[in-house]
């Protein structure tokens, strides 16, 4: 009995596809101005080939240099988290970051804040002049493990006789980032704004424990979530705060992997002002919207590389809802949909079993402003644009049900990529999220992931 399961459980394996053709050089020149870093083995990790410190710095005078972040609502914040908060609520101005990887330090208890602010008092003395919390500090890894602090600090050193600014270096600092990734997560891209050339550039990491809820510092707002964005854009502080705020409720608080948030999930972006603006953009201006809107894309570009790579991963799956009342309603019904392990599971197995993505989505119903009214909900599914058939499979019209054609169903799901869209009927707002099938892998993965 026990064979026969083990020869029904190997054949519903299925290979992961690989995810290495989603990393890609980038040229030198589309990195923003002023920032140099860099990426190393310091010894948190047990293999010598794996990079586990990252530092960056900007270059800037600190009177042009602004800071920002979104923070995860987690009980237990891990001490990075609290360090890189009263830093920011300090001066608004931080110009560097510290990142560690194998590690999360966090349910360490004082030991492990003394830690954290001893990696941003190191990275402090190496700014030019010398400054003091102006290092923010990041961590992933393991979570209720002490650092090994000592390996980390003589690291820093280390690093700060390697820093650079070209697409190595870059590459070495998102590499650093990594825990179960499957590759580094670096963009970068150029516009225009107010006459000069502003470039934006980011990493991040995340295949597990990916469900974030995050905001900006002391809010209500809700492998860990970590992103860096550096720009060489002139904003002020404030103005930098409002546009992450908005970016990440439309990005990063919308993917889901697992429906688990992290102690650690934080994004940080710099803006130094590099590019040569001579007034800072400030809220509520033409330059304002259009930094914004720019922030947002981008940051939507790199969350959806971390749904590509969850852990297990074969689907890269858009739930996207229409017809709410409130946008909040809207990614509320999003969110529900994205977490459902029934849902998830279909779609790993490419089974057309819509109910349960309306059994998902009924669940929320009366927390939302405005009641769900089934008789006027309509599913689709969307195709991929690589099929020959774009046209959107039906399967509940205003509450009642199609004739599914399974066989077209079946190749719609066989695809890496397409959309559940759901009508609600109700208003005129809309949210989407962005998440992947649940597969026997993840299991594996997470089942022994502190060996």
């Amino acid at each position: 009995m026990l064979q026969s399961w083990r020869r029904l459980y190997s054949t519903a394996l299925k290979a992961t596809p690989s995810k290495t053709h989603l990393h890609k050089p980038i040229p030198s020149d589309n990195f923003p101005k002023g920032f140099r870093l860099t990426g190393l083995h310091c010894g948190v990790k047990k293999s010598p080939s794996a990079l586990d410190l990252a530092v960056i710095v900007s270059d800037a005078p600190s009177n042009r240099t602004s800071a920002a972040a979104c923070f995860t609502e987690n009980a237990f914040r891990a001490a990075p988290v609290l360090v890189s908060e009263e830093i920011l609520a300090g001066n608004k101005r931080a110009r560097a970051l510290v990142v560690n990887s194998g590690c999360a330090n966090a349910v360490t208890g004082q030991k492990g804040l003394d830690h954290a602010w001893a990696m941003s008092s190191a990275v402090d003395a190496l700014l030019d002049p010398p400054a003091e919390k102006q290092t923010m500090v990041m961590s992933t890894g393991v979570i209720g493990q002490h650092l090994p602090i000592d390996k980390i600090l003589s690291g820093i050193k280390t690093g700060a006789t390697d820093l650079g600014d070209n697409f190595e270096a870059w590459e070495r600092a998102a590499k650093a980032f990594m825990t179960t990734d499957t590759f580094p997560k670096l963009r970068a891209r150029t516009f225009d704004l107010d006459g000069k050339k502003v470039r934006i550039a980011g990493m991040d990491k995340g295949a597990g424990m990916i469900h974030p809820r995050m905001g900006p510092p002391k809010s209500s707002l809700h492998a860990t979530l970590l992103g860096f964005v550096a720009t060489d854009a002139l904003i002020s502080p404030p103005a930098l705060q409002s546009a992450l705020t908005h970016a990440v409720q439309r990005s990063f608080n919308s993917i889901s992997v697992d429906g688990d948030m992290s102690t650690n999930d934080t994004i940080i972006v710099i803006a130094n002002g590099a590019s040569g603006m001579t007034e800072p953009i400030e809220d509520g201006t033409p330059a304002f919207s259009k930094f914004q809107d720019e922030l947002t894309d981008f940051c939507a570009e790199i969350a959806k590389l971390i749904v590509r790579d969850g852990e297990g991963a074969r689907k890269f799956v858009t739930v996207s809802v229409e017809g709410a009342s409130t946008y909040e309603d809207a990614s509320k019904v999003a969110s529900t949909i994205s977490t459902s392990m029934l849902v998830k599971t279909a779609l790993y197995g490419e089974d057309a079993n819509w109910g349960r993505i309306l059994a998902s989505a009924g669940s929320v119903s009366d927390s939302l402003s405005k009641p769900l009214d089934p008789s006027r909900v309509s599913v689709s599914f969307i195709p991929a644009a690589t099929l020959s058939d774009t046209t959107p499979l039906k399967l509940l019209t205003r509450g009642e049900p199609e004739t599914v054609d399974e066989e077209r169903a079946k190749v719609i799901l066989s695809e890496e990529d397409l959309e559940i869209k759901v009508e609600l009927g109700i208003g005129n707002e809309s949210a989407v999220y962005w998440t992947c099938d649940l597969s026997h892998e993840y299991v594996s993965i997470n089942g022994d992931y502190r060996s």
